[in-house]
């Protein structure tokens, strides 16, 4: 399965992604251009593309089965509504599952995992499947919204 994680700098996706992949918390760097990751989770095996932010994007949305997209909890401006719902509608990843960290849970304040989907416009998308989980990548939880 290829997956493509996204974040604005400093979400965590980096952190999650080592996190699936060693099952501990390593220390990162911000991600500069790309970095390509195998992970095996139970019995899926994902090829993982971690892309920082920027215009680039685009350039990896080819064969895209699923987009994970981290967003800092605590941060309500740094949520990246337009660059979402535009990228959501392009032709490459109108199939592509949507999966929503809603990560530093741990943190406060924070938006709530029922806020976050709202403010993201998740709620009036069409034909687009999509799941949101609580998360603490340092901490290691993760949880479905209720």
């Amino acid at each position: 399965m290829r997956t493509l994680i996204l974040d604005l700098e400093g979400a965590g996706k980096t952190t999650i992604l080592y996190r699936l992949q060693v099952g501990e918390v390593v220390t990162t760097i911000p991600t500069i251009g790309f970095n390509v990751e195998t992970v095996t989770y139970k019995n899926l095996k994902f090829l993982v593309w971690d892309v920082s932010e920027g215009p680039y994007w685009r350039c990896f949305y080819s064969d895209t089965d699923a987009v994970i997209v981290v967003v800092d909890s605590s941060i309500r401006d740094r949520i990246f509504k337009l660059e979402l719902a535009a990228m959501l509608e392009e032709d490459q990843l109108k199939k592509a599952i949507l999966v929503v960290f809603a990560n530093k849970q741990d943190m406060k304040p924070v938006m709530t995992p029922t806020e976050v989907p709202n403010y993201l416009g998740l709620p009036s998308t069409k034909d687009r499947k999509w799941q949101i989980f609580k998360t603490s990548a340092t901490k290691g939880t993760a949880w479905m919204r209720p």
